[in-house]
Order: C-alpha cells, then structure tokens, then sequence
C-alpha cells in the first residue's frame, strides 16, 4: 500500500509541475522540423506526382491560344505616308518643276529671238556697207578722168614683107592718109601706111597685119561695124 501511495504521489507531482510549465494552457502536439534532405525528398515527390498529373492532364487537353486580331495601324500609317508623298510630288512639279521648265522655255525662246536680231542686224550692216562701197565706188568711177590713151605709132613701109593686112582707108592724096593716120593714132591704135606699089596710085591704111589670110580676114571683120564694109585685106 506504501508503495501504491508513493507512485500516485509521484504522479501527482509530475502532473504538478506540468501544470506549472504549461501554464494552465492544453497540451500541444508538434511535430520536429524536416532536415533540409527530408525536404528535398518530399518536393521531389511532389514535383514527380505533379509532373504525373500535369503529363496526363496534357494528353487529355491541349490548350491553343486564340490569335490576336492584327493592328491596322501600320497599314493606315503607310496610306497617310503615301498620299502626303504624292501630295508633296505634285505640289513640288506643279509649283517648282513646271515654272522653272517654262522659264527655261521663254528664256530659250529669248536667247534664239536675240540671237536671230543680231543676225539680222549684222547681215543689215554687212549689206548697208557693201552698198556704201559700191556706190562709193561708182562715184569715184563717175569722177575720175579716163586715162588718156597712149598715142599710137604710124609707121610708113619701105619694102614688101609678103604679110597680109587689114586694109580700112585709101586715098590718092598722101597727106589726106597722113592726117587720118594721125587722127587714129590718137586713139592709141597703130597705123601702118602702104605707098603705091604696082599700077596702083593709092596710099593704104592698114590696122593689123598677120600671117595668113584667114586671120586677116576675121580680124577685118570684126573691124567692119567700126569702120565701115570698106574694110578689106591686102597682101603686101
């Protein structure tokens, strides 16, 4: 019986001192905290059973994301770009290019109209002074006194030359042919008088005396509208 006593006192006496370190609060019930491998070892445990999960969970369901609608921005953006270009190009040709080409225009237009001016005014004062020479000319001409013709010789032969010459007076009386000699002399035509010779009585003047016949008569021709159809050929 002692015994019995002395261990539900001791019970008591470690109930007691329960009772003071817990303060009157129940008892808790814990559990030690896992070591950093016993942790290890249960996330990859659950990281195996999700990835279980997840792999079936794929091939029951695969998920496709609707395709966002496309912005039209850059296409309005593109639009407004090349309607301002096109814009910028006309104004730029309608108010800067096409001036410019009419400028060129008028002032080529200028240049060739000065240029066909001047032309004509030069050929104008080329022709003016060719005129103003030629009449300067003229009047010089008209001015001027003719030059006095060399007098001509008169020659009376002395002997036959067997030549043949143009025959275009004759007179009897010498000094009749001397005074018309000396009257065609003046002109600077050459005379030669034939005297007498034969039956005849005549003195002959003679222009001009060749070697043939032919040539004597073609000269007297040309002779004839000045000194008459008198003019004849002799061979002396």
């Amino acid at each position: 019986m002692a015994k019995q006593d002395d261990f539900s006192e001791n019970d008591k006496s470690k109930e007691g001192t329960n009772d003071d370190d817990n303060f009157g609060l129940p008892d808790l019930d814990y559990k030690p905290l896992e070591s950093s491998e016993e942790k290890k070892d249960n996330s990859g445990n659950q990281e195996e059973s999700h990835s279980d999960e997840h792999d079936s969970s794929d091939e029951r369901y695969h998920y496709q994301p609707e395709p966002e609608p496309k912005s039209k921005a850059p296409v309005v953006i593109a639009i407004i770009i090349g309607l301002v270009v096109l814009v910028a190009g006309y104004l730029i040709y309608q108010y800067v290019i096409v001036p410019q080409s009419e400028k060129s225009k008028k002032e080529a237009i200028a240049r060739q109209e000065a240029d066909k001016l001047k032309r004509e005014e030069a050929a104008r004062i080329a022709k003016e002074k060719e005129e103003a020479e030629r009449l300067r000319l003229e009047q010089e001409r008209l001015n001027a006194t003719p030059p006095a013709p060399a007098e001509g010789t008169i020659e009376i032969l002395s002997g036959r030359t067997s030549r043949y010459y143009v025959v275009i007076s004759s007179a009897i009386d010498v000094d009749l042919s001397m005074d018309y000699a000396k009257k065609l002399s003046k002109d600077g035509t050459a005379i030669k008088i034939i005297p007498p010779f034969g039956k005849s009585q005549f003195h002959r003047l003679t222009i001009g005396d060749f070697d043939t016949f032919a040539d004597a008569q073609a000269n007297a021709d040309n002779l004839k509208a000045k000194y008459g159809n008198a003019v004849w050929v002799i061979k002396y």
